[in-house]
């Protein structure tokens, strides 16, 4: 065996450490284990979420099996996670509930977006104002809905497939909250 060939065996028999993200000051693991998901979830991508020019919340996307493509992502019936870690020193409780409502009507037909309207309130009900260091845990676990934690709480679940692929395309449909942020999350 030549000494190239020692050597690559050597380093694959080595433990893989799996290094984490930062952006802006926070890190982010590559991999983790959810609560009530088989398998363990690997970042997709992640990015900031500007307003203007102000830093809003850090968005990661988690997902079982990470891709460039949006469709495939959105449409994947595995585990998904989308942190959001607020980056922003206040965003009031209305604001915040506006800008899920915006996303989900740029995203979604006048029909789909009646039809989920009550999970979408749903949703909405489980928030409140939040501030810098505040972190929101969107985990959609299969067969149950999509999980909402905030600081740490867990607030219910929103049942269907249907609504998390909705709440993805917020980020990752035709008119995400910013492209930037889309091809962040896309891992681009």
């Amino acid at each position: 065996m030549k000494m190239s060939g020692i050597i690559m065996v050597m380093l694959l028999a080595l433990p893989v450490q799996i290094q984490a993200k930062e952006i802006a000051g926070v890190s982010f693991d590559q991999m983790i284990s959810v609560p009530g998901m088989e398998k363990a979830l690997k970042l997709n991508g992640l990015g900031i979420r500007y307003k203007v020019f102000f830093k809003i919340y850090i968005a990661a996307l988690y997902v079982e099996e990470p891709t460039n493509q949006a469709d495939m992502l959105v449409k994947s019936t595995g585990g998904k996670r989308v942190l959001m870690h607020f980056l922003y020193d206040e965003v009031a409780k209305e604001k915040l509930v506006n800008a899920w409502i915006d996303g989900f009507e740029s995203n979604l037909s006048a029909d789909a977006f009646s039809a989920l309207k009550p999970r979408i309130d749903q949703f909405n009900d489980m928030f409140e104002t939040l501030a810098e260091g505040d972190i929101v845990l969107l985990d959609y676990v299969p067969g149950k809905g999509t999980r909402v934690t905030v600081k740490g709480v867990v607030k219910g679940v929103v049942e269907g497939a249907d609504f998390n692929r909705a709440l993805l395309n917020i980020w990752l449909g035709k008119e995400p909250v910013t492209e930037d942020l889309k091809a962040a999350l896309l891992g681009a």
